[in-house]
């Protein structure tokens, strides 16, 4: 019978290059903070129990990342990596396989973690390393003739024989609990930084007679930590060329893969057509034939079959149905549902309404809180005014009824079936249906009326 499996993540680092208040581990990466990235790898590896350390910025990395699956921490001075561990040994069993992670390592794959977990359920230290063409500022793996792992020495502690090795640590391995904490409390931090290093845990293995087994990962991207807003920003465009290049395989088209940004889970129908520099957030799925053209912004958001979402509309926490043509620059905010065959066009705004099929609202208009039947006509410039100040009120609009331009609805009312309400009305009772509703002023011509002449100034 395996082991079973806990998991450490080393999250109470300040991220000082990060120049930020906001604690390392929390900045984010595709809509979700880095640390979210690792505790999700946890969780997919199937984790007995997930034990974070932190430390920087008290109480906002559990605050931020409150799960019932996860115990936190509190390493309240930093003294490097083998003293965190320490501070989490308490919550550890030793029947456990311990793997430890890193807050600000987002990408790392659980199938290149699945090894390691392997290797240490067999009595070995699996142990994470890479090679890199530049491997300045990492630790080397020091190998004896054999090619067997002997231990690892950090930059700054390597002669130049060892610094010419390119093979470096991650900082990623697992092994038996029992045997982790025997090491920890060995460990000394006579070196360049003063710290307790996690990583001469192998030396350690080794003396004690433990084969070291190294893996590698498919991509050297998958244990790159975050340090700086730059390196941010470079894991951020390749964590999304991996999301665009799913896409594409999936049947996607995308009118440019490195234009595109997901921050949570978008889902696609068969031929989906999603153009340049559109942003998902959320859980987002598109059905078949959708079209999503530039610059818009899906959050929240289910889209039916055949649907045509035009350039810089932003859709948000919405139910849009099958068919139906939005934009360009409409804004559909939270409650809305649209039904089928609807057209939302330019500088449009719907809020909590529910519109039924084939209803039209193409121009300059706002529709708040409102139930809005079929085949409805909305003329431009029509305002839903739902709020008195303190209360939202709603409108209803039932079937076939023609809104004419500039018009104000003022809730709470509604609007008969097969109404007409002429341009410029302002409606503060029921409109009956079938018929003409209409409010204006009579029109005026003021005969022999001057426009004012500016004065000349004198001096």
């Amino acid at each position: 019978m395996h082991s079973k499996l806990e998991i450490l993540i080393l999250a109470a680092g300040k991220g000082t290059r990060m120049r930020s208040d906001l604690p390392k581990v929390l900045h984010k990466l595709a809509g979700k903070p880095l640390l979210g990235h690792v505790v999700d790898t946890a969780h997919a590896l199937g984790a007995a129990q997930t034990c974070v350390v932190y430390g920087f910025g008290g109480e906002a990395v559990p605050q931020a990342m409150a799960d019932d699956k996860l115990t936190f921490v509190l390493q309240a001075e930093q003294h490097g990596t083998g003293h965190a561990v320490k501070q989490a040994l308490p919550q550890l069993s030793d029947d456990s396989v311990t793997l430890v992670l890193y807050g600000d390592v987002p990408l790392t794959h659980t199938r290149t973690l699945r090894p390691l977990v392997t290797a240490a359920q067999a009595g070995k230290l699996g142990l994470l390393t890479v090679k890199l063409a530049q491997p300045d500022g990492y630790g080397r793996i020091v190998r004896d003739a054999d090619g067997r792992v002997r231990r690892i020495v950090e930059h700054k502690d390597a002669t130049p024989a060892e610094r010419a090795i390119h093979e470096v640590n991650t900082g990623i391995l697992a092994v038996e609990t029992r045997h982790l904490r025997r090491w920890i409390d060995e460990l000394k931090n006579d070196n360049a930084q003063g710290e307790y290093y996690l990583t001469d845990i192998i030396a350690l293995a080794v003396r004690d007679g433990l084969t070291v087994e190294t893996d590698h990962p498919a991509f050297e991207w998958e244990v790159l930590g975050v340090n700086s807003k730059a390196q941010l920003a470079e894991l951020e465009r390749i964590h999304q060329g991996e999301i665009a290049r799913a896409l594409l395989d999936a049947g996607v088209t995308l009118m440019d893969p490195a234009r595109l940004d997901v921050r949570g889970t978008l889902t696609c129908g068969r031929d989906v057509v999603i153009d340049v520099n559109c942003v998902f957030e959320g859980l987002v799925e598109l059905g078949d034939s959708v079209q999503v053209g530039a610059n818009c912004v899906l959050r929240n958001v289910k889209v039916a079959a055949g649907t045509r979402i035009d350039a810089f509309t932003l859709v948000d926490d919405a139910v849009i149905g099958e068919a139906n043509r939005l934009g360009p620059f409409s804004r559909i905010r939270p409650g809305t549902s649209l039904a089928r065959d609807v057209h939302v066009g330019n500088f449009v705004e719907i809020k909590n309404s529910q519109i039924d099929d084939g209803s039209k609202i193409n121009h300059l208009s706002y529709v708040g809180d409102t139930t809005m039947g079929k085949r409805v006509n909305i003329g431009a410039g029509t305002i839903t005014c739902n709020y008195d100040g303190a209360n939202k009120h709603r409108t209803v609009i039932e079937d076939d009824v023609f809104v004419g331009s500039d018009t104000q609805l003022v809730a709470p009312v509604t609007v008969g079936q097969g109404a007409t309400l002429g341009a410029g009305t302002t409606l503060t009772r029921d409109a009956p249906a079938g018929e003409l509703t209409l409010s204006r002023a009579k029109q005026l011509t003021v005969n022999g009326w001057k426009r004012p002449v500016k004065q000349k100034k004198e001096g």
